[in-house]
């Protein structure tokens, strides 16, 4: 009796086992995709966090954009002015141009929701065009950081500044939070 229930039950582990294995099996004979080129890696990272941030520049509510969760911080559109400007570290360093002279816009120069959006989308939009220009043999030209006087990598400053914006979408996902409301990115998905 011992016998045939732990043959029922080995039979019946290979019988669930079987799929698995012929699954596993597929794959590994499909042969993986390339890597992506190191401009193309590049660029997707910074195209993903600039949809993200597009995404909530749309999406609050323009009644808000001068919130901030404490008295001592930012408000939601000085953040977004903020990390928008900032890109241009990047993409004027990226196309042989001097950086911008300052970091942050005044509010008063994008009254509306609008104007911050398009800055926005602008922003990131330029930076993309920077790293397709660069191509992958301008990832690896050499620039100066002016800020730390040191030579980088372009693809390594880039790279900054994506870990930026994704600092600044960080911040504002919890600014979300605080106005009572659900960041884009954490809504369930259609």
């Amino acid at each position: 009796m011992k016998t045939r229930g732990a043959a029922a039950l080995i039979l019946t582990a290979v019988m669930f086992a079987t799929p698995a294995l012929t699954q596993d099996m597929a794959k590994k004979a499909t042969a993986p995709k390339p890597a992506a080129s190191p401009s193309q890696a590049v660029l997707d990272s910074w195209n993903e966090i600039g949809r993200k941030l597009i995404a909530m520049a749309e999406d609050f509510p323009e009644d808000k954009y001068d919130f901030k969760p404490t008295p001592a911080q930012r408000g939601f559109a000085d953040r977004l002015l903020h990390v928008a400007s900032v890109n241009y570290f990047f993409t004027n360093l990226a196309m042989g141009k001097r950086p911008p002279a300052e970091e942050d816009p005044k509010r008063e120069q994008y009254k509306t929701k609008a104007e911050v959006v398009a800055f926005v989308k602008q922003s990131f939009a330029d930076g993309a065009s920077a790293i397709r220009t660069n191509g992958d043999a301008g990832m690896a030209k050499l620039v100066v950081d002016p800020d730390a006087n040191q030579q980088v990598r372009v693809s390594d400053l880039a790279y900054g500044f994506i870990e930026h914006a994704g600092e600044i979408y960080g911040q504002l996902a919890v600014y979300y939070r605080v106005a009572g409301l659900v960041p884009p990115e954490s809504r369930p998905k259609k």
